[in-house]
């Protein structure tokens, strides 16, 4: 067991994704950030947070460039919440000060990577059309195609296909118009570029990919299918949106050096993701197990685990679990994955925790391990 992250990271690996197997335990995100010092020391000049894409374009004006204040982004920054987190507020903060009096290629760039929705609803896509469209200086009333935001918005148009409009002759038309929108955007990029800048360029290609995303999000939804298939072709389309956009981030900081990535375990494993929830059996690709099948070794995926955890009512696991043999005196440690020694599964009541599994150490290059995590601290 060991706390050197890069031991257990190929050389080749430009993505370095790091899970957790619950959100509301803070202590995965207090080691986030110890580990993104060390490696930002190492050459990694990125982070990307299960966050609103488009959003996160604000915390990223702010950690590289001073535009903004702390509490603005961290309000209109982060999606599902995630701006409370005090974890992403020493983040956010930790990184301004680093790129203070710096040159452009040493700034940490800040990314998020998730698609434009909560759990449970979507957004319109009209502002992030409309955004392209005004990039591209063009003449196109998006506004009378999606109607009130509130139509697309809210819970029903996402659990009931009756109430989608994903489906509606209004939304066809906007997605041919998205798909000429991004046509547009590369045909004029020289012209675009030279007027503008390529930071704007991406920036306005971000948004477009944020629009056509939603859009296809809202399509899958009217789709009148069984809940357990449409829930989890659901949850299938928002990680390949996810997996596109560490895509275009890597395709961004390529040349600058690799980028960590942080999200639930769910999203980042290689094997196939599975959710039980009552009646919900949920079952789907995650953008890890995309990612790993198309740039391989680049991809690097340490699952997070969980021992004791005041916040989750986590007593400390039996030792024939797999979270039991890797319990140790340390706060914190990471273990290779298959130096994991063969155990059960641990069953909890806390549907908020998601237990390590064979399938999720089989898809895994090493094991961050916490023992207790009332123990981590700032």
């Amino acid at each position: 067991m060991s706390q050197d992250i890069r031991a257990f990271v190929p050389a080749s690996c430009d993505l370095l994704a790091l899970g957790e197997p619950a959100h509301p335990e803070p202590a995965f995100g207090w080691v986030r950030n110890e580990l993104f010092e060390r490696l930002a020391a190492d050459g990694f000049r990125s982070i990307a947070l299960e966050t609103d894409r488009a959003a996160a374009l604000a915390v990223n004006d702010f950690v590289q460039d001073g535009v903004g204040t702390l509490d603005t982004v961290l309000n209109e920054g982060f999606s599902h919440d995630f701006g409370r987190l005090e974890t992403n507020r020493a983040l956010v903060s930790w990184m301004r000060e680093y790129n203070k009096n710096r040159p452009a290629e040493g700034k940490l760039a800040f990314h998020g990577f998730d698609a434009s929705t909560e759990t449970m609803s979507a957004p319109s896509p009209r502002p992030y059309l409309e955004h392209a469209r005004d990039y591209l200086g063009l003449d196109l009333d998006i506004a009378g195609l999606t109607g009130e935001d509130e139509r697309w918005s809210r819970t029903e148009a996402v659990l009931d296909p009756a109430m989608s409009p994903g489906d509606t002759p209004e939304a066809e038309r906007l997605r041919t118009i998205a798909d000429d929108l991004l046509t547009r955007l590369y045909a004029r990029a020289p012209e675009l570029v030279a007027a503008t800048s390529r930071a704007e360029w991406l920036r306005a290609r971000t948004h477009l990919s944020a629009g056509l995303g939603l859009l296809r999000y809202h399509k899958q939804s009217a789709e009148r299918l069984e809940l357990n298939e449409r829930i989890s072709l659901l949850s299938a389309v928002r990680d390949a949106l996810m997996a596109q956009n560490l895509l275009e981030i890597r395709e961004i900081e390529a040349r600058r050096g690799p980028t960590l990535v942080f999200a639930h375990n769910l999203h980042l494993q290689r094997s196939p993701s599975y959710w039980g929830l009552t009646d919900l059996k949920l079952n789907w690709f995650g953008a890890g197990a995309i990612l790993a099948s198309l740039v391989d070794d680049q991809y690097a995926f340490i699952a997070g685990s969980l021992g004791r955890s005041e916040v989750l009512d986590l007593e400390p696991p039996a030792a024939d679990t797999y979270e039991g043999s890797l319990q140790t005196s340390a706060t914190w440690s990471l273990t290779k994955a298959t130096a994991v020694a063969d155990a059960r599964t641990r069953v909890t009541e806390d549907h908020r925790y998601f237990p390590l599994t064979e399938a999720t150490l089989n898809g895994a290059d090493a094991v961050l391990h916490i023992s207790d995590a009332s123990l981590i601290r700032p």
